[in-house]
């Protein structure tokens, strides 16, 4: 679980580490099935000893961990944050923390490594798993050997097949379901079916091979995939297939058998479940308490401290309750009910009092200024819905357009602030856009929700009905960096590309940036129809609650917590760049200044926030661009 730790402390010449998950399938695919076969072939398998043993391997170091984050969910959390952690109690409680983690992968979801239970995704796929796997063998055992494994390999194959195309088509969902991750587990399952019943390889001079090549297939998915690796797909074969051959092959006598058999290695093997239940929580508090970022050493210390904490909870918590002479299977059976109860309660009072808002002096007057603008109909259409309702008209509705406001969500924050001037003028404004998608004639976005959405099919359209009205003008707003550096450390791009099939590299997706907007300004142009363009306001380095949370903690205040504008000069700088080289065909408003002294970029008053997440402005943050929306409208 190392790599796992490693990667998600977020260590460079880790950025494959997440594959860590993978090889854990498949051990776990080889152990279960091993030792159910033994027990089936001797006539003993019992599903209720199967799951007894199940609880109390699982079962007390999740519920300790678990117990120990609420103190710290109560005192670092926002209740927004605090009210997702009750349901992750819930979905963690009843292994179904896979499906809530599926369900909050939207775009404006909170940042993934904020969660502190996000982990458990992969005991939920699991425990699916075993829940079916004990039982399918048990009902087909008696059909033989050979009828069992030809309904694996089936399984095996659909299994996989569906992971290819969902990895590139429904990504979240493969990333995170049983049905994708199945075949993992299965790898394991035709391992242990081989050994039980033909054994290990003869010739040491294959065992060596083929040992080495497992161990370097694991390596080289650790050091090369990143976290833009279509996942899992068939690039997971390679750490998948390295573990079993390790599995088949890295027996007695090999240098792999003698390397994993080394005292640290084995030390750390006994700890594993610990670790890996400890890391993500110390990672994910420890980012919500140093909010201005997590040095290398902390994070180091961090990593550390999950294996202390790995080796105590092993020692006292899991090692107690697996033996069967101190903790009976009455006892472990109400233990473990009783904690899915007690834990499902507590994350029921969590969601229900919506993060117990009480804790937080919020007045109403600083959560209204949290409020953001509706959807409707105006934004994110799916492509094939394309038909009327492929956007909304703001301001008077009337049969001419006078603007189109377009752009991707940093254009939807502007929908009520152009609403309300529109009206005030008697002007009709359509207002359309996609999440994630430029609006640069003919850019394609690496982002999932692009592939139903298609953003070049959109933007083709708004120049088309562009055209048909002759407006007077059409006003983009996105947020312009995030095609090219995503967020302050580097991660979480849009990498964009002039086709769907990318590359979708950094270089690429600035040249494409770059080529985009030069077609765009020369199709406008040619039609007579004047571009405005708003940069992006500054991007703040966590959400505006958490901000506010902090400071009625008494732990600094909304200046010091606010970006630097040095800071975001940096980020916004390859945009900004090419949008200024082009000032005398388009007309570019560079807001920084109305949000900017010198010093710091703010994310709002005392009282009142401009920002609703870490980049997107409020309702109430869009009107410091009033004075700006009444010049392009004038």
């Amino acid at each position: 679980m190392l790599p796992v730790i490693f990667f998600h402390a977020g260590f460079q010449y880790f950025s494959g580490g997440f594959v860590g998950v993978d090889v854990f399938f498949v051990i776990s695919g080889y152990l279960i099935t091993n030792i159910i076969l033994s027990e089936l072939s001797q006539d003993r398998f019992s599903v209720l000893n199967f799951y007894e043993r199940r609880a109390r391997r699982i079962l007390p170091a999740l519920f300790f961990v678990m117990l120990t984050c609420i103190p710290f969910a109560w005192f670092l959390l926002t209740p927004s944050d605090l009210k997702d952690f009750g349901e992750s109690l819930i979905a963690v409680s009843t292994f179904s923390s896979n499906f809530l983690f599926w369900f909050e992968s939207g775009y404006f979801e909170t940042t993934a490594e904020l969660k502190p239970l996000l982990h458990t995704w992969s005991l939920a796929v699991e425990e699916q798993y075993y829940i079916i796997f004990p039982i399918f063998l048990l009902a087909f055992w008696r059909f033989g050997i050979k009828s069992i494994l030809l309904i694996l390999g089936l399984a095996f194959f659909a299994s996989l097949l569906i992971a290819e195309w969902g990895a590139y088509n429904k990504p979240s969902a493969t990333f995170y379901l049983l049905p994708t991750r199945g075949w993992e587990l299965l790898i394991g399952v035709f391992i242990a079916f081989y050994l039980k019943y033909r054994g290990h390889f003869k010739s040491s001079a294959l065992n060596q091979i083929l040992s080495i090549s497992g161990l370097g297939m694991i390596v080289y998915s650790i050091i090369f995939f990143d976290q833009s690796t279509p996942f899992p797909s068939f690039f997971t074969l390679i750490p998948t297939v390295g573990t079993g051959l390790l599995i088949l092959s890295a027996v007695n006598k090999t240098i792999v058998y003698k390397i994993l058999s080394l005292s640290p290695i084995v030390s750390i093997g006994l700890i594993s479940y610990s670790a890996y239940l400890w890391h993500q929580p110390l990672l994910a508090f420890a980012k919500h308490r140093f909010l201005e970022g997590v040095s290398d050493l902390m994070l180091i210390i961090l990593c550390l401290s999950s294996l202390v904490l790995a080796y105590i909870s092993w020692k006292w918590v899991e090692k107690p309750f697996r033996d069967k002479a101190r903790t009976s299977r009455k006892f472990i059976l109400n233990f473990s009910v009783l904690g899915i109860l007690f834990f499902s309660a507590i994350g029921m009072s969590m969601l229900l009092s919506k993060g117990f808002e009480g804790r937080v002096n919020f007045s109403e007057e600083l959560k209204d200024s949290f409020s953001k603008p509706k959807v409707g109909v105006c934004f994110d259409r799916p492509y094939n819905h394309f038909s009327d309702e492929w956007g909304c008209l703001l301001g008077t509705k009337k049969e001419k357009v006078d603007f189109i406001l377009f752009g991707d969500s940093h254009a939807l924050s502007l929908k009520s602030i152009v609403d309300k001037i529109a009206t005030e003028r008697g002007l009709s404004v359509f207002f359309t856009g996609s999440s994630g998608c430029p609006p640069f004639i003919g850019a394609f976005p690496n982002r999932p929700d692009q592939i139903t959405n298609n953003c070049k099919a959109l933007n083709d359209r708004v120049l088309n009905y562009a055209r048909k009205q002759q407006v007077n003008g059409i006003i983009f707003s996105a947020r312009w960096s995030y095609y090219i550096d995503g967020s302050y450390d580097g991660t979480g791009a849009q990498l964009i590309a002039r086709s769907k099939d990318g590359p979708f590299t950094k270089e690429n997706s600035i040249k494409a940036f770059n080529k985009s907007f030069l077609e765009t300004v020369k199709e406008y142009k040619e039609n007579n129809i004047p571009i405005y363009l708003i940069s992006q306001p500054p991007q703040q380095t966590s959400s505006p609650e958490t901000f506010y949370f902090r400071t009625t903690r008494g732990i600094g205040s909304i200046y010091d917590f606010s970006v630097t504008r040095e800071k975001f000069e940096s980020l916004e700088r390859i945009p900004v760049t090419t949008f200024k080289s082009f000032e005398d065909e388009i007309n570019f408003f560079h807001i920084i200044d109305e949000f900017c002294d010198e010093d710091k970029c703010l994310v709002g008053e005392v009282n009142k926030s401009f920002y609703y997440d870490d980049d997107h402005l409020s309702t109430y943050g869009s009107m410091k661009l009033k004075g700006i929306i009444e010049e392009i409208l004038k």
